[in-house]
C-alpha cells in the first residue's frame, strides 16, 4: 500500500528551445533583422524559389479540381491502398492557425471509401496519412 507521504510524481513536459545564432544561449538574437522587424532580404534566388512554389501550388490545386468527383486511389502510410470518390480537399491558404503554410492538403473528404475492411459511405482522410493519390484525368482537363 502506498504511503500518503510520497505522492505519485506527475510527469511534466519540458520545452527545449534551440540554441540561438550566437551559440551561447537559447532563442534568437535580439539584434537579428527578424527581431528588429526588418523584411527578409529578397534575392534572385528567393524570387525564383517563390515563383517555383507558386507554380507547384497552382498545379496541385488544379489537380485537386480535376480529381473532384472522380474515382481516386490513395496510398496511405504502411502501403495501405484505398479507393474512393473525391469530394473535396481542405488546403489552407497560410492564414490558418496551426502552423500550416498552405503547401499541402490537410484533409480529403471522400465518398464510397473502399478499404480492406469494407466500404464506408463517407469518410475524411487526414492529409498527413496520404502518401500519394492518383486518378484517371478526364479529357476536359488534359492540355
Amino acid at each position: 500500500m502506498r504511503s500518503s507521504r510520497h505522492p505519485m510524481a506527475i510527469p511534466v513536459s519540458v520545452l527545449r528551445l534551440p540554441r540561438g545564432p550566437d551559440g551561447s544561449g537559447r532563442g534568437f538574437s535580439p539584434t537579428s533583422p527578424h527581431s528588429r522587424g526588418e523584411p527578409p532580404e529578397v534575392t534572385e534566388m528567393t524570387k525564383a524559389t517563390q515563383a517555383t512554389r507558386a507554380a507547384l501550388r497552382r498545379r496541385f490545386l488544379l489537380t485537386l479540381a480535376a480529381a473532384r468527383g472522380q474515382p481516386v486511389t490513395f496510398v496511405l502510410c504502411q502501403r495501405v491502398r484505398v479507393s474512393a470518390v473525391l469530394g473535396a480537399a481542405w488546403v489552407p491558404d497560410g492564414t490558418e492557425v496551426g502552423g500550416h503554410n498552405g503547401s499541402a492538403a490537410v484533409a480529403f473528404q471522400v465518398d464510397a471509401l473502399q478499404t480492406p475492411l469494407g466500404v464506408q459511405r463517407a469518410a475524411l482522410l487526414r492529409g498527413r496519412d496520404v502518401v500519394v493519390f492518383g486518378f484517371q484525368m478526364a479529357e476536359k482537363w488534359r492540355k
